[in-house]
């Protein structure tokens, strides 16, 4: 199974800089936090630097996302989702 993803680096507040992953998966067991951590190591194991790392997925009409605290709150002030631009199997 192949897992798109958005590998990202922003400013962080403190002025330094943020890399993190934004994964396009929902568990289907319902524990997003195990899936969120095999999929983070896996890109971490693929070359990616990740400092913090979410899921996106669609609830209904709603999108949602699973993840870091801070992540999640700057994901859910953008405008639309990043871009997947990478994908790893799992």
């Amino acid at each position: 199974m192949q897992v798109e993803f958005a590998h990202l680096r922003e400013r962080s507040t403190s002025g330094g800089w943020i890399d993190f992953a934004v994964f396009n998966a929902k568990s289907t067991s319902g524990n997003n936090g195990s899936l969120l951590a095999e999929l983070t190591m896996r890109a971490r194991n693929a070359g990616c630097k990740i400092d913090q790392s979410a899921l996106v997925f669609r609830e209904g009409s709603r999108t949602r996302f699973y993840g870091d605290q801070n992540l999640v709150k700057y994901l859910t002030r953008l405008p639309c989702i990043p871009q997947f631009n990478k994908a790893i199997s799992f």
